[in-house]
Formats: C-alpha cells, structure tokens, sequence
C-alpha cells in the first residue's frame, strides 16, 4: 500500500514511493516536513538523508503552497460568515421559494394561499413546456367535480413540488414559479452551518470569538505563513519552516488583525508572489528522472537487493 493511516487519521505513514511522488508535486506538507531541522527531529533514518528536499524544488509551488493558502482564507472566509449569524437558520420549505403570478401580481405562495382562502392541499400543479421551474397552477373549486389535485408539495419536508393530471382545456388559476437553485443554496448553507455547529471545536471557537476579530485566526495565520513561503521559495529556493516572522504569525492568531486587513495582506503577497515567480530561475516542475533514480536508490538500499 502507497501510504496506511491509524484509525483517526491523525498519523499517515508513506511507504517510500510515495513520498517521492509528492515530492514531485511539490507536496508542501511533504516539504516542511522534510525541511524540518534535525533537532527537532526524534528519529532519522540514515537512508532519508539521501531525499533533499531543495532539489525538488520548482514553480508548482506557487500553485501548491499559494492553492493551499488560498483553501485556508476560503475556510475562514466561510467560518467568518458562519461565527457572524446572529441568529441560527431557520429550515425553510419548498412553499417559502415559491412565488405566484396571478391577476397581474406577483405573491409569495403563503400569501396568495392566505389571500385565496385554502391550502396548499387544494392545489394542484401541471408542467409549463420551455419554462424551467414554472408551473400553471390550478385550484380544486375550479376543477370538475370529478378531478382531483395532488397539492404543491406532498408533504412538509418535500424537496419538490408536485405535479397533478390536468385535463386539456382547464384554464389555469395562475403561474407558479418554484426557485429552486435558491432552495438548493439554503438547504447547503443550513446544512453546512449545522454541521459545522456540531463538530466546532469550542475551546477554539470561544478563542475565536474572544478576541472580537469574529473569524478564525488559525486560518488566517496559516494562510499568510503558506503565501510567505510560497515567496521565499521563489526568491531564495529555500524553504523556511521555522519562522523568522514567528512574532508577527502569532500576533495573526491571536487576533490583532481584523479580518479585512488580513484579506488585503493576502491579497497584496499574491501580487508579489506572481511577480517572483516570473522572475524565478526555478525549474517548471522537479525532474521526473532524477526521482526515479532516487527512489531506486533508495529501495535497492533498504531491501538490499
């Protein structure tokens, strides 16, 4: 297997092959991690020293470590809106994204059905050709004595409208409108606020909150150092995991910096970051043969073959 983890996922182990295959993309937690000074390393093995991680590097790590930093500020940027409801969501129905157009107006659905004096059980609802998501609607006390509707939703927890058979000839009682790409986006963002409501880690959300910044501040730290690097390695081809900005990401996760002034940061680093990386003699991607040799290295040595 290229690469095992234990049951909580917060230990992975890559057989070797592996490692140079992420290498090869410019993996950037593979290349901290090989970066990382001997002295804070437990246990080496002599066989590793062959792997630098220098000469692996290449211009993909603007788009590895930059993509990175961009995947954390688009997490912050969705906690940030998450930790400022004021007020939890409410579920909404399929009736609360329908609108009704009748004797030239336009009503919500509840307030037509109100207007109209029934329920939505009383109406019935039949398919508009070449109008997408539009619906003639109709009305039981318009209807034969023998035509039956089906309602506009079967029940309250629908996801859909429903249809009815309507018989050729029956003038409709007006037009329905389901919006039903708005329904989808509420029915994801209630989802996604009440799944991260539910796995939130508290102590760091109460960190969050505390500081009055309102947005996640581990993020943002790890988006300004990932963007940071991605720059140095353009301009000097190294990579440096211990932090001469150490005070200055600190002060980021503590919460000194408002969110938008964090944002303009950002975006000011991407600006530099395409300019060095223009200007960098860095080869397009890592050599594909010089891995391949490597890693030969490497297994004759280990399996002694």
């Amino acid at each position: 297997m290229p690469q095992v983890s234990n049951l909580t996922n917060d230990e992975t182990f890559f057989e070797i092959g592996r490692l140079i295959e992420l290498l090869l993309k410019n993996n950037p937690s593979v290349l901290e991690l090989l970066a990382t000074p001997r002295s804070h390393v437990l246990f080496r093995h002599p066989l590793m020293d062959m792997v630098d991680p220098q000469l692996f590097l290449s211009k993909l790590c603007k788009d590895t470590f930059a993509g990175y930093a961009r995947t954390q500020m688009h997490k912050a940027r969705g906690l940030n809106k998450k930790m400022n409801v004021r007020e939890a969501p409410v579920r909404k129905s399929v009736m609360d994204f329908c609108w009704v157009y009748s004797d030239n107006a336009i009503y919500p659905l509840n307030e037509w059905l109100q207007y109209q004096g029934i329920m939505q059980e009383a109406c019935g609802l039949s398919t508009m050709n070449h109008f997408k998501d539009c619906y003639k609607l109709f009305i039981q006390r318009n209807m034969p004595l023998n035509a039956r509707l089906n309602g506009i939703v079967r029940s309250a927890g629908s996801n859909d409208v429903n249809t009815s058979e309507i018989l050729k000839g029956i003038v409709p009682s007006g037009v329905l409108y389901f919006n039903k790409d708005g329904y989808s986006m509420h029915c994801r963002e209630y989802r996604e606020y009440n799944e991260w409501l539910e796995k939130r880690n508290e102590d760091r959300y109460k960190t969050n909150m505390s500081h009055g910044g309102q947005y996640d501040t581990k993020n943002m730290m790890h988006t300004i150092r990932l963007l940071s690097m991605a720059e140095e390695i353009a301009r000097f081809k190294q990579i440096n995991v211990f932090r001469s900005d150490r005070e200055y990401l600190l002060g980021i996760k503590a919460g000194n910096y408002s969110f938008d002034e964090l944002v303009k940061i950002a975006d000011e680093k991407m600006v530099l970051i395409e300019e060095a990386y223009d200007k960098s003699s860095l080869p397009e991607a890592p050599d594909p043969e010089l891995a391949e040799n490597l890693l030969v290295r490497i297994r004759e040595e280990f399996y002694q073959l």
